[in-house]
């Protein structure tokens, strides 16, 4: 199956706790640090929920 890589790029500070639990799921855990998920539903729905703390790369 495809994967996406997402990189976080802004601070979870100040950030309500779903959407820090949404990064933690995702397993974003410092800024600039860059994963590998799975492309499914749900990771899309995850990564949609912190469009603004992160970022998707090619």
């Amino acid at each position: 199956m495809a994967t996406i890589k997402i990189k976080q790029i802004k601070s979870r500070i100040n950030a309500p706790k779903d959407q820090k639990a949404t990064l933690l799921a995702l397993g974003l855990h410092k800024i600039a640090q860059v994963v590998e998920v799975e492309d499914t539903p749900s990771s899309r729905g995850m990564i949609r929920k912190v469009h603004h703390l992160v970022s998707v790369i090619d």
